[in-house]
């Protein structure tokens, strides 16, 4: 797979065609919006949508005896004129996005959008209590993780264009983030939004196998994300999803398995050498590697000929914690081409 930044693709929108001459077809192309003029907008009609709407908030506080713990957003008017709008429930964070990341040719470099997410169990307070607490170390998935999650996609105006609530599936993370990857049951848009915000999730507790092909979990982390376009399939064509739409998903986080993509032994977490939350563009081979691949998929790292796990590991094929830096330049070996 070649490197995310080095693709130079223009995305492309044909609004109509004509065929009054000889030669041809007449096609109107208009050329992708600008990520910093987009992000504004966006994050205007999620803020409105987030002061204007609740969910279920009083059934999470007080739960009835058949509650299935799912996330359920209402407009606030008429009998629900009284609820506390998600708005001053919500948590926001800040996430640089670039266009080489989404294939545009119009260079614009970590252009700021607002992710907003809700956990509804554990709350957003007792989930910040975990995070600190030693004994739920693993509980949170990271960026390059895959999930177990049973969830639905929406637009903001209710319309559900993906959605696995009663069949949960696996998200690699990871994969959400490339655009060349179809991910979700419609298989044609892209979430990195869930991929940033997935980690703000605890996974469920004690899964057990009925042996009838379901599965039994108990405490599993409830949510809703919500992230703009810039996040998502921005200016993609999409039958269900149109272009420049904010996203809303609603989940249950099941359980999650680390993950080790290329096998090299380093988890592909640690493989986001510059931590910023986006592993296709980490990239450390050498200048002379032809087909340059993001750390993660990428077997030998600094490109130098030696397999990663070969510079990690003894001759037992153990792996040795903390990397060897064979020259004490604070750079470990396999992402060193000058040592191997």
């Amino acid at each position: 797979m070649e490197k995310r930044f080095l693709v130079g693709l223009l995305a492309i929108i044909f609004l109509g065609a004509c065929n009054d001459d000889d030669d041809g077809p007449n096609i109107m192309v208009e050329p992708p919006r600008l990520l910093a003029e987009v992000a504004p907008e966006n994050d205007a009609e999620i803020r409105e949508f987030l002061e204007t709407h609740f969910y279920n908030y009083e059934d999470f506080e007080n739960p009835p005896p058949d509650f299935d713990f799912r996330i359920v957003i209402g407009e606030i008017e008429g009998e629900n004129a009284g609820k506390t709008p998600l708005i001053q429930q919500v948590e926001t964070v800040p996430i640089n996005v670039s266009s080489f990341e989404l294939l545009l040719s119009e260079e614009e470099n970590d252009i700021p959008h607002n992710l907003y997410y809700l956990s509804a169990r554990p709350t957003n307070e007792e989930v910040e209590m975990l995070k600190m607490d030693n004994s739920c170390e693993g509980c949170f998935p990271t960026v390059a993780d895959s999930v177990f999650v049973s969830y639905e996609g929406k637009l903001l105006d209710g319309t559900v264009f993906d959605g696995a609530f009663n069949n949960p599936v696996w998200f690699d993370l990871a994969r959400l983030q490339d655009l060349t990857q179809p991910v979700g049951l419609n298989m044609n848009y892209t979430a990195r939004g869930l991929s940033e915000g997935l980690p703000f999730f605890k996974k469920g507790d004690n899964v057990v196998e009925n042996g009838d092909g379901t599965v039994t979990v108990e405490n599993f982390g409830v949510g809703l994300i919500i992230f703009p376009s810039g996040l998502g399939n921005f200016n993609r064509v999409n039958d269900m999803i149109p272009q420049y739409s904010p996203l809303m998903f609603t989940f249950n986080l099941l359980t999650l398995n680390d993950t080790d993509h290329d096998g090299d032994g380093v988890p592909s977490i640690q493989e986001d050498v510059d931590g910023n939350g986006y592993l296709y563009d980490d990239n450390t081979d050498s200048d002379s590697e032809p087909l340059p691949i993001a750390n993660f998929l990428d077997p030998d790292d600094d490109g130098d000929g030696v397999s990663t796990r070969s510079e990690i590991s003894d001759s037992n094929d153990n792996i040795i914690i903390p990397f060897p830096d064979a020259n004490n330049d604070g750079i470990p070996d396999y992402l060193d081409p000058d040592t191997n």
